[in-house]
Parts: C-alpha cells; sequence; structure tokens
C-alpha cells in the first residue's frame, strides 16, 4: 500500500480545487447557462445540484484515470468524493473552506486506506 492511499487523496484534493478554478473563473459564464439548461430539463433544484456533482465526479474520474493509468481508480475515487460532498450536504453540515477540505482528505484517504488492506497492496 505504501502511501497510494494519499497520493490519491492529495491528487482529488487538488483536482477538486482545479475543478472550481475552471468552471467558475475561466468558464463561469458557460457553466452559468449550462446550469439554466439543466434546471430547464430536470425540473427540480434537488436534480440539478446531483447532475453538478455528478459532473464533478466524472471530472475527477477523468484526471485521476490519466494521472494514474488506472480506470478503476478513477472511478472509485469520483464516487468516493461524490459520496462525500452528497451526505455532507444531506446532512446539512456548515464548514469552512479548510474544514470540508479536511473532511474529503480524512474520507477518501480511510477509504482507500481500507481497500487497499482489503486487496493486499
Amino acid at each position: 500500500m505504501e502511501l497510494l492511499w494519499f497520493y490519491i487523496a492529495v491528487i482529488l484534493a487538488i483536482s477538486d480545487e482545479v475543478h472550481s478554478l475552471i468552471l467558475w473563473r475561466v468558464f463561469a459564464d458557460f457553466y452559468i447557462l449550462l446550469a439554466g439548461i439543466l434546471k430547464e430539463i430536470l425540473g427540480t433544484n434537488l436534480a440539478l445540484w446531483i447532475a453538478h456533482e455528478g459532473l464533478e465526479a466524472v471530472f475527477h474520474c477523468i484526471v485521476l484515470s490519466l494521472l494514474f493509468l488506472s480506470l478503476e481508480l478513477g472511478i472509485l475515487a469520483a464516487v468516493v468524493h461524490f459520496m462525500v460532498d452528497f451526505f455532507h450536504e444531506l446532512f446539512g453540515l456548515k464548514t469552512t473552506w479548510l474544514q470540508h477540505r479536511a473532511l474529503h482528505f480524512v474520507v477518501e484517504s480511510f477509504f482507500f486506506m481500507g481497500l487497499f488492506a482489503l486487496i493486499g497492496l
């Protein structure tokens, strides 16, 4: 296992920040238009939010799959990241930026530590 779990969690955190930077600074106008189109198609804010998180998960899947040359790892990282965001919002946790990053890092690290321990990496 060594430090692979750590590298995955760090890259996932960097990927999340890059995702925010790209969408809210570079493509903000496009993203707002896309949100309006999706809102019309999906009909509810909840469905729109899930679509947003799903698109973010796809971004993370692509980034991690390319960096670690493993589609399975990219998919697992994206699903774990999606679940942390989903349950974070579901439970209504109000966190600062640092607390949010720490929550992601801890949960994602524990997930991959446990997974790699189970499969013997």
